[in-house]
């Protein structure tokens, strides 16, 4: 999935003032949709480990890579060939009690 966030994207006033940079919970946003598309409502999440790289700047074209499979899937935020973002997105199963 390819996307670009706008630089009047409503995150990025005061993230920060001068350099505006794509806020994390923007790009994370992007990765659950992106899995939500392929598979459908996913419900409660969890992100057990995501580590942010390099920063995406406003207007710049990113794509995002998946692997797996539910209830986990892992993911890889690219600028062309620049890892930008890597993480795990994990269905939270609730047990009945």
């Amino acid at each position: 999935m390819r996307f670009t966030i706008p630089h009047d994207h409503p995150s990025l006033p005061g993230h920060f003032p001068g350099r505006p940079l794509v806020p994390g919970v923007v790009l994370l946003d992007r990765v659950v949709s992106a899995i939500e598309t392929a598979h459908g409502p996913l419900g409660p999440l969890r992100l057990p480990q995501v580590k942010f790289l390099q920063p995406l700047l406003p207007g710049e074209e990113a794509h995002i890579e998946l692997e797996g499979t539910a209830p986990r899937w892992r993911f890889r935020i690219l600028r062309g060939d620049l890892l930008l973002a890597t993480g795990d997105v994990v269905v939270d199963v609730v047990a009945d009690a």
